[in-house]
């Protein structure tokens, strides 16, 4: 049975009935980082290690220090109500500790403050939460309180953490239910045991999936409403509290899941935003989506130049290296695709042009790295860069240590 990724989202009951997947067994090979080709092409990440998770869907991962956090979605042989604490100081991570969260189906996003004192943890379906532990101790984290109100009850799908002119927030993507459009929700997170409600506004079609925040700007992810970009202070006039809404666009196909907007680290330039698009797609079998580029030098009127398409496969989260210029994406059942994102974006000559005048990056051979993708079956969530390694949670099997691209061709 095909499932519809999307669409299984707003549902806990289609989740509950319609996931199956048979347990594989295949040997993981494990690379030397020495045996990486040479320069040119797309080279193969070679796997460091592989911690394994067989009675739950891994979803998201997030990596801080020696210490890695796996989300569980769904239902599996358990449900996905487990938070994995992985020791990744080695080349193979070790669970070292499986935190329960009651009443949640699926565990979504999952993110440490920036300054490692907080975990922070979204919850589906009803009642819909985040949950804020504290990381003294970063491999026992204790529960300092969970949020929910009536505008979350639906289920949180999304948490960003992020720091406003000092302030830390969690930007909430609330999903739709019956009678309830998909909402955003802002909280203030200075008080961590009490979280404070700053904004709430319907947006989103059907869904407002996820955002990215930096230099006082938001991005809303607006499915098939595109992206909206908001100054929350980056123009001096708007707040968390107030977003003002400053520009807007609809990318080709729709179906807008996440953004990443690129700084580069010597310009200071901030031109290019990179749009992954979440088509239908099958647990463990296919899925389809393409990454798309938006060259947003004038944020009133951002507009698409390219986008980057991997055959019978779809994109989902991604992690830049900025210092470098690659940008890492989970790309499900195609495992990790690593792109040079350096330079020009926009212009191509006509066999890299496809009939609509974007420029198509593979076609431009801006695939720079791939990894997983002769491990077998994999369907891979998401994808995070720290400690000059990748890490990759895998849905079907756990979470993969890579090597990074080690070094951009010529």
């Amino acid at each position: 049975m095909t499932i519809d990724i999307p669409t299984a989202r707003a549902s806990a009951r289609v989740i509950r009935s319609a996931l199956f997947i048979a347990a594989s067994g295949w040997l993981v090979a494990c690379h030397d980082e020495a045996s990486s080709p040479q320069p040119g092409g797309s080279q193969t990440l070679p796997v460091l290690g592989h911690g394994a998770v067989s009675e739950r869907f891994t979803a998201e991962v997030w990596v801080q220090g020696d210490i890695a956090y796996t989300t569980t979605w769904g239902n599996r042989q358990a449900t996905g109500n487990a938070i994995k604490v992985w020791d990744v100081s080695s080349n193979t991570p070790a669970l070292v500790d499986s935190v329960i969260v009651p009443m949640a189906v699926t565990l979504g996003d999952i993110q440490a403050s920036d300054d490692g004192k907080l975990l922070i943890v979204a919850t589906e379906f009803a009642p819909g939460s985040i949950i804020i532990y504290d990381l003294t101790n970063p491999v026992k984290p204790q529960l300092i309180t969970r949020y929910s109100t009536s505008l979350t009850a639906p289920g949180v799908h999304t948490a960003e953490v992020q720091r406003v002119n000092g302030v830390l927030y969690a930007f909430l993507s609330v999903d739709p239910a019956s009678g309830s459009p998909a909402r955003l929700v802002i909280v203030d997170l200075s008080n961590p045991a009490a979280p404070v409600q700053v904004y709430s506004a319907i947006m989103g079609n059907p869904f407002v999936h996820d955002v990215f925040v930096r230099d006082g700007f938001l991005i809303t992810a607006l499915w098939d409403d595109g992206i909206t970009i908001w100054d929350i202070g980056g123009n001096g006039n708007g707040s968390p509290g107030n977003p003002i809404p400053i520009g807007s666009l609809k990318t080709v196909g729709g179906e807008v899941h996440n953004v990443w907007w690129y700084r580069n680290p010597l310009s200071g330039e901030r031109r290019y935003m990179f749009i992954g698009q979440e088509g239908p797609g099958a647990v463990g079998s296919y899925s389809t989506g393409d990454i798309h580029v938006v060259d947003a030098s004038n944020l009133a009127a951002p507009r698409e130049v390219a986008f980057y398409h991997v055959e019978g496969a779809g994109t989902h989260n991604f992690s830049v290296d900025e210092a470098r210029g690659i940008l890492y994406a989970a790309y499900y059942n195609a495992g990790v695709r690593a792109i040079n994102i350096n330079g020009d974006l926009s212009s191509c000559d006509a066999s890299s042009k496809s009939p609509d005048g974007r420029c198509d990056l593979g076609k431009m051979g801006r695939e720079v790295g791939h990894g997983l993708d002769d491990q077998g079956p994999v369907y891979v969530w998401g994808v995070q860069l720290a400690g000059g390694r990748i890490y990759a949670s895998d849905m079907l099997n756990g979470i993969w240590k890579l090597a990074a691209v080690p070094f951009m061709p010529d």
